[in-house]
């Protein structure tokens, strides 16, 4: 019989880094006595100290594998309470003992990815998986060297059926360049990396399932698009009248008319575009878009430009963002996954990928997100950090989102 699964997270807020690292170090150990991986979060607040972070905690703790970033700000568990530490020091470091499971770390630069075009086994070779294993990928990027974008349509292409979820390291102050750290007791490498992309896939007895909340509510009717070039949306068709076609500007001008007034504010300074990812779902439901920002519009064509490609054929509906309706959010996915988690083995461990513009300054009070994630899973121990972009599935297809908080939990089948 398996052993059972073990996942244990330890914050702190002491603002000498030898201190935090001995206070985590004791704490998780009390939970965990022979952890064979750990995942550490720390806060730009040590920045000149990144190059001591990994010396320090494998002295104490002599993890084989151990990865992790930099972060504008930093979530963990202090004293049984998760917190979510914005702007201030803390590490927070999660270590688990996995039975049953395999696990391959990796670093990538972005310049030596394979080209687009190249088979699915040049990606293959470059992670050292097959995707036989049935592998599941945490991910942890430089936001500016990692060619995220290739990178996650290589993956995706060459692991159609694996999750890869994660976020972009980032940093509280403007100019401080991000951290990734890598050990890997078997290559020998304990590096503290500046760009590309520092990466974990786990397979065997282990099961990673996802929440992404994109904070977004839906707004009027999904419209087909109709005509469209590279990223600009020239004419929508009504999906349930698609004999005449209409510019999206025009379109939007009168959905705007039937708004609450409090709706007509928002949608001045926080309006989305929701793009369909079920190509043959029926009827679109909450959490069935990609939901992208919109860019501009040209007021002489009535056309609207997005943050992302479309093409003809494709649904979209507009969505707004607040406070209120990113909580909102968040409880309808935890609820739905709840009811499908109800007859599973319960979840051990969870990280969490939180957007920069979410946290207090969003919802106006701290630790919002990861207590809300606690309420629906009340044991669960977590680990995470404010992100630059926040890497999640929608609709089978991996993506980088903005103002998102993406969940990553683990349990044992």
């Amino acid at each position: 019989m398996t052993k059972p699964m073990q996942w244990a997270n330890a914050l702190s807020t002491r603002p000498s880094l030898e201190a935090a690292i001995t206070e985590v170090v004791e704490k998780v150990t009390q939970s965990i006595t022979n952890p064979n991986i750990g995942i550490v979060f720390i806060s730009s607040a040590y920045a000149s100290d990144y190059p001591r972070v990994l010396p320090l905690i494998l002295d104490k703790l002599p993890l084989p594998i151990l990865i992790g970033c930099g972060g504008g700000g930093i979530i963990g568990v202090n004293s049984g309470d998760v917190l979510e530490i914005e702007g201030t020091p803390a590490l927070s470091l999660s270590v688990a003992a996995l039975p049953g499971v395999q696990m391959q770390p990796f670093y990538l630069e972005g310049e030596n990815l394979p080209d687009l075009d190249a088979p699915p086994k040049a990606w293959i070779d470059l992670i050292g998986v097959s995707p036989e294993q049935n592998p599941q990928f945490i991910l942890l990027c430089d936001p500016f060297t990692s060619k995220i974008s290739d990178l996650l349509e290589g993956l995706d292409f060459a692991y159609p059926g694996a999750i890869k979820i994660g976020g972009l390291a980032s940093s509280a102050t403007m100019g401080l360049q991000q951290a990734l750290f890598y050990h890997h007791s078997k290559d020998n490498n304990t590096s503290v990396y500046r760009e590309g992309t520092v990466g974990l896939a786990l397979w065997g007895d282990i099961i990673l399932e996802t929440i992404v909340a994109q904070g977004c509510r839906p707004i009027g009717s999904p419209y087909r698009i109709s005509q469209c070039e590279r990223n600009i949306i020239v004419e929508l068709t009504d999906t349930d009248d698609e004999s005449t076609s209409r510019p999206p500007l025009a379109i939007l001008q009168d959905l705007i008319q039937t708004l609450s007034e409090q709706d007509r504010l928002l949608a001045q300074q926080s309006l989305f575009i929701g793009i369909a990812r079920d190509e043959f779902k029926l009827k679109l439901n909450h959490g069935d878009f990609l939901i992208r920002n919109l860019l501009g519009v040209d007021p002489r064509q009535g056309a609207i430009a997005i943050a992302d490609r479309v093409r003809n054929g494709q649904r979209i509906q507009f969505h707004l963002r607040d406070a209120q309706t990113s909580a909102t959010d968040l409880e309808i996915l935890l609820q739905a996954y709840q009811r499908e988690a109800a007859q599973s083995s319960p979840a051990v461990g969870a990280l969490m990928f939180s957007c920069l513009g979410r946290g207090e300054g969003l919802y106006g009070k701290p630790n919002f997100d990861s207590r809300l994630l606690r309420n629906y899973l009340p044991k669960i121990s977590i680990g995470g950090f404010f992100c630059n972009g926040e890497i999640g599935p929608v609709g089978g297809r991996t993506f980088l989102h903005g103002y998102t908080s993406a969940f990553a939990i683990f349990r044992q089948p």
